[in-house]
């Protein structure tokens, strides 16, 4: 009886994931209440790209299951548009810390698409922000990462972000920003990881 039921569900699992896979029924299967339709949903709306790029941004935002999350995170790395990548953006202020660490991740791999965005974010408003801007930084190797950097610790007045900014510097950096890195020692004099950071920053490229 049991091999009986589980050969039921296993048939019917195969005939939902056949049922209604243009567009409009993908769409609708998205509100449904078991996350293995809404995943696969989601997995085969990404081969719309553009199209479903909207739909899975709304998704993204509401959806409560870390599966169904992951699968539209990597649908959305595979469209890539600025619809996409503006989400995933617009992650780094959610209060979810998983949902934030997820685009994250998906940003860092987006490197030609995050790269005009950079500016932009290391001066926002939000002091976490710009931290999650640093962190993507690091991982999107962006050109000018070191004028970047440079500018964060010689103008952003938010501590952490600036600490933040030392330790990329520390391993990317170079004899340009020996200067900046002095100074800013001079703008946190009583902040004891800024002064260590930096005195290990500039050891490191020194080649000490």
């Amino acid at each position: 009886m049991g091999l009986t039921k589980r050969k039921e569900i296993k048939s019917i699992d195969k005939d939902e994931r056949k049922q209604k896979r243009d567009f409009e029924g993908l769409v609708s299967q998205l509100s449904n209440l078991d996350p293995q339709v809404r995943r696969w949903a989601v997995k085969d709306l990404s081969e719309f790209g553009h199209e479903a790029s909207s739909i899975l941004s709304k998704q993204l935002l509401e959806e409560a299951d870390k599966s169904v999350r992951e699968a539209i995170l990597t649908s959305m790395l595979h469209i890539a548009d600025p619809t996409a990548v503006e989400t995933l953006v617009q992650c780094l202020r959610s209060e979810n810390a998983s949902l934030r660490n997820e685009a994250i991740e998906v940003l860092k791999n987006l490197p030609d698409q995050v790269a005009p965005l950079m500016s932009n974010l290391l001066h926002d408003k939000d002091g976490d922000v710009r931290i999650f801007a640093v962190n993507i930084l690091e991982t999107l190797r962006h050109p000018k990462v070191e004028d970047l950097l440079i500018e964060v610790i010689e103008k952003d007045p938010n501590v952490n972000v600036c600490a933040t900014a030392v330790e990329l510097l520390a391993e990317v950096g170079t004899e340009q920003s020996l200067p900046a890195l002095r100074r800013l020692k001079d703008r946190f004099p009583e902040e004891p990881y800024i002064l260590f950071a930096v005195d290990l920053a500039l050891k490191r490229i020194q080649g000490g």
